[in-house]
């Protein structure tokens, strides 16, 4: 097989995923770990597979889902799946090329980069100024509480009772015992 671009290749296939409504979760997990097994096997032409080792790297825990998508997959396009009816051989896999381009892919759902012509978007969560504003009113209304000029005039707030129960002052004599 000629040199396959990595990141080429997984952008193609994103793309096509992205518009292959046939798919599940199940489907690209399987195909991620056949793509990471022809990876290591340095993008050969065929690879063989031992099933129990790619099962565990997609995540699948049945032997059925694990078939039919294999065979889901070959009957999409996406692999050829050559199975081995062997138990001491594994099955044999090719990645079509279709899903490989030798020119530059641009993933057309990627963050675009720039300014825009077009209306600016606010973000869902915003700061609310308001709790701020809220939390330094609350400040400043116990500087102003009654509590303060309490102890200041001597006089007790007649709603909240006992609000100096440890007689305090701000006077203190640190030369009285406790």
């Amino acid at each position: 097989m000629e040199e396959v671009n990595y990141i080429k290749h997984l952008n193609t296939v994103f793309e096509k995923f992205l518009k292959d409504n046939r798919l599940n979760p199940t489907h690209i997990s399987l195909y991620m770990a056949l793509f990471q097994v022809w990876n290591s096997t340095r993008f050969s032409e065929e690879f063989f597979v031992i099933r129990d080792e790619v099962m565990k790297q997609s995540k699948i825990g049945s032997k059925s889902t694990y078939h039919r998508c294999l065979k889901e997959l070959d009957s999409f396009g996406y692999i050829v799946y050559m199975p081995s009816h062997n138990p001491y051989r594994g099955s044999k896999i090719k990645l079509t090329k279709n899903c490989t381009s030798s020119e530059q892919v641009i993933y057309q759902h990627s963050p675009k980069i720039g300014t825009s012509s077009g209306q600016a978007l606010v973000p869902k969560y915003k700061h609310n100024k308001t709790v701020i504003n809220n939390i330094n009113s609350e400040e400043e209304n116990f500087k102003n509480s009654d509590f303060n000029d309490s102890e200041n005039n001597g006089k007790h707030n007649s709603s909240v009772p006992n609000t100096d129960n440890l007689k305090t002052t701000k006077n203190k004599n640190y030369n009285e015992p406790l």
